[in-house]
């Protein structure tokens, strides 16, 4: 399907679902109605909609959730592509703090034009990862490799490094940034509580170690050293 017949509404539905899918294996109307802030019976009007497309752009089964077809994806990793590389304009470029990117990004990935995107790419010199260390789909719309493993599953006495940390709340990426875990950072987990599933780690170049509830750490994905 041509991009032009996409509404933005439909692009991020896309987006959202390929997001969701990566996360959870498959996207419930419920999950993207809450990551939308839309009603679930909008949801469920949409992705019947999206399924009815010639060609169908979901697949999507009642109570079963909605994965996206060969050309939903493509759709979907067309519209990351934008956004990602938007991100990294604006991050490294225009001097946006990181938590700033993703907002401004959602406002202009719609209305770019391939060839906009081909040039904006070329100039940044074909990044691989935006700000947030979430990898950039390439010119093909294959999906670089990214890391899976959450920080919240690391162990005592670990090293890691910092790799992705999810873009979605910009209070939690301005506190990241303050204590230092962004991505390439490296760290030691020196506690773990079994109590309240804190972690207290130890950023390379600070002193001081900082404790991080589970709220934070599934939000943090690595590469153990």
């Amino acid at each position: 399907m041509n991009r032009e017949n996409l509404t933005q509404a439909i692009e991020d539905y896309l987006k959202t679902i390929y997001d969701l899918t990566v996360m959870h294996g498959r996207a419930s109307t419920k999950k993207i109605a809450e990551t939308l802030n839309v009603k679930p019976a909008s949801v469920t009007g949409m992705v019947q909609k999206l399924a009815s497309t010639e060609p169908p752009l979901v697949e999507y089964r009642k109570h079963r959730g909605v994965v996206l077809t060969a050309e939903g994806e493509t759709a979907a990793l067309e519209i990351l592509r934008h956004h990602r590389l938007l991100e990294h304009f604006l991050h490294q470029i225009l001097g946006f703090p990181w938590e700033a990117v993703h907002a401004e990004a959602d406002r202009l990935e719609h209305v770019i034009s391939e060839e906009f995107e081909e040039r904006l790419a070329l100039f940044l010199g074909n990044p691989t990862h935006d700000p947030h260390g979430d990898p950039i789909p390439t010119r093909d719309l294959e999906m670089p490799s990214f890391a899976t493993l959450c920080l919240a599953d690391l162990q005592v006495g670990q090293h890691a490094i910092v790799k992705r940390v999810r873009d979605t709340d910009p209070d939690l990426l301005r506190y990241l940034a303050e204590i230092g875990m962004v991505p390439e950072a490296h760290f030691e987990v020196l506690d773990f509580s079994p109590f309240d599933e804190n972690l207290k780690i130890c950023v390379a170049g600070r002193e001081i170690p900082v404790v991080l509830g589970p709220g934070i750490t599934c939000q943090i994905f690595v590469e153990v050293v």
